[in-house]
């Protein structure tokens, strides 16, 4: 079955391209079944939040029997996530680590990560991802999101930096652990294609060998692009699919509507 559904998505509300209803739009033109905005709700990605959920409120009535369309947030580790109160669902995400000079992100440019790496883990790049997947293995507890985004976004400038090899066990033992220690909730995994489809990492997250890992573990998946233009609403979808599938995986989920204000995951085959 072909995936019709994408839920981290991006507008020009926050740091993406397009305005809300120029992604709905396209994704009926994609014959996306739902549509599910995910906002970034971080101090360091300003978004009128209130604007923000008012805005995705109207288009869910206006497009009502078109598409179905979800109130989402994508909330950061760090930061809070009392502000996604009303959203039907919510994406738990580790984008930094916490330092002396506040949250430094370890997805936002090189730089920045050499810096954090050089200036807090006295460039040891196996003791940041330590310090990243330690963080991570907090993010259910503390955001209790309804799927983990990105879950190996650390190693997202690692095609160009090279800075770790990620089957050496200084790496893969940390990733390894939280993997499994975060299937023990339940909840899916997104399989983020963002980057892979945009050129950047010959990878998507989770890398292939940590998919398997998650499949051997029992986790269960939810196929994301991280869409922040129209264009990529599904984008590699049909890769990530197939990738799923080597490592084991028969189905993935998508959330629908439960008719009473609510979501719920439902299962479908890929």
């Amino acid at each position: 079955m072909e995936i019709k559904a994408n839920y981290h998505t991006h507008t020009n509300l926050c740091d993406g391209a397009n305005t809300p209803e120029e992604m709905v739009e396209a994704a009926i033109k994609d014959g996306l079944q739902y549509l599910g905005f995910s906002g970034h709700f971080d101090p360091d990605v300003y978004m009128d939040i209130e604007k923000y959920k008012k805005e995705i409120r109207s288009l869910k009535e206006k497009y009502r029997g078109k598409i179905g369309i979800l109130l989402g947030a994508e909330v950061d580790r760090l930061f809070d996530v009392t502000k996604a109160e009303g959203c039907e669902y919510i994406i738990g995400s580790t984008h930094g680590l916490n330092t002396d000079e506040g949250v430094m992100s370890v997805d936002s440019s090189p730089e920045t990560l050499k810096k954090l790496c050089q200036e807090y883990f006295g460039g040891d790049y196996y003791k940041l991802t330590k310090a990243y997947y330690e963080l991570e293995a907090t993010v259910v507890d503390v955001v209790k999101p309804d799927f983990i985004g990105h879950f190996d976004i650390v190693t997202k400038y690692n095609d160009e930096l090279h800075f770790v090899d990620e089957d050496d066990p200084r790496y893969l033992k940390p990733a390894l652990d939280t993997l499994e220690y975060l299937c023990g909730y339940g909840i899916p995994f997104e399989i983020n294609t963002a980057q892979y489809y945009r050129g950047k990492k010959k990878e998507m997250y989770p890398n292939m060998r940590l998919l398997k890992a998650l499949h051997d573990f029992g986790g269960r998946i939810v196929l994301s692009s991280d869409a922040h233009n129209s264009a990529v609403l599904t984008g590699a979808f049909d890769v990530a699919a197939k990738r799923a599938a080597v490592c084991g995986f028969t189905s993935a989920n998508i959330l629908i509507p439960d008719g009473s204000g609510h979501v719920r995951w439902k299962e479908v085959a890929l």
